[in-house]
């Protein structure tokens, strides 16, 4: 297993995207955190990628319990003392979530703690060992459904996908990308918001059109970035998403 020393965590990556964007990272030299709140699952998925001759490991996290968010940061700290490559693509669904006179309190309240509240407690968590790593990238895992310009647009191919949670909480993690990014303005570190596109997953009963091989080739494009990068944008496989 040889790595160009660059270290990457990636959140939910025991399966899907999440799984599938690690092993590119770690095809291209990165090792990779294998960020899971089931362990069986998280060591299954790392021994996996381990066997392709990837540098992975599971780090047990759970977007839902800030001390375990908290822990994971120490280990990293402790064991690499830099974070080079953060991609936030740990998130939910939810079966009663709906139209706004559909959607339960209990669904908008789910979704919103782990695709944004917890999303930001592990980019908090793991920001100073961003910064400590000579190029830092974050990479948030967003959707075309978190755009308010295509939600409120009739034309759109999205507009008939109304999911007030799950929009919503996709929406919310754009303004942690623009927020973040203009706060990091001036740094080595860049935030990006990336659209997969509508990949086969476990998220949408695998009835999207795309592979999650071709879904993780953005961001693992924006994960990448070099000297040329760009920070604080919204885009898609076809170019930039309306905010």
């Amino acid at each position: 297993m040889t790595t160009d020393g660059r270290v990457a965590l990636v959140t939910g990556a025991n399966k899907g995207i999440g799984h599938e964007i690690a092993r590119q990272l770690g095809e291209a030299g990165v090792a990779v955190l294998i960020g899971a709140r089931d362990a069986d699952r998280g060591r299954v998925a790392a021994n996996e990628l381990r066997q392709s001759g990837i540098d992975a490991r599971h780090i047990p996290l759970d977007l839902s319990d800030e001390e375990s968010i908290l822990e994971a940061a120490r280990t990293i700290g402790q064991d690499f003392g830099k974070l080079d490559i953060l991609v936030n693509n740990a998130g939910i669904t939810d079966p009663e979530d709906g139209v706004p006179s559909v959607a339960s309190t209990h669904a908008l309240r789910r979704i919103m703690e782990t695709n944004f509240i917890g999303t930001h407690a592990v980019t908090k968590a793991m920001l100073p060992l961003v910064k400590k790593a000579p190029a830092g990238r974050i990479v948030n895992l967003s959707s075309s459904l978190g755009s308010l310009a295509l939600n409120g647009d009739p034309t759109s191919i999205y507009y008939a996908a109304q999911l007030l949670g799950y929009n919503a909480s996709k929406a919310a993690l754009n303004m942690l990308t623009v927020q973040l990014s203009e706060e990091l303005r001036g740094t080595t570190v860049t935030v990006n918001s990336v659209s997969p596109g509508f990949v086969k997953t476990d998220l949408n009963g695998h009835t999207g059109h795309l592979s999650v091989e071709e879904g993780a080739r953005l961001p693992v494009e924006f994960a990448l970035q070099g000297a040329d990068a760009v920070s604080g944008q919204f885009v898609e496989a076809g170019g930039p998403t309306p905010w």
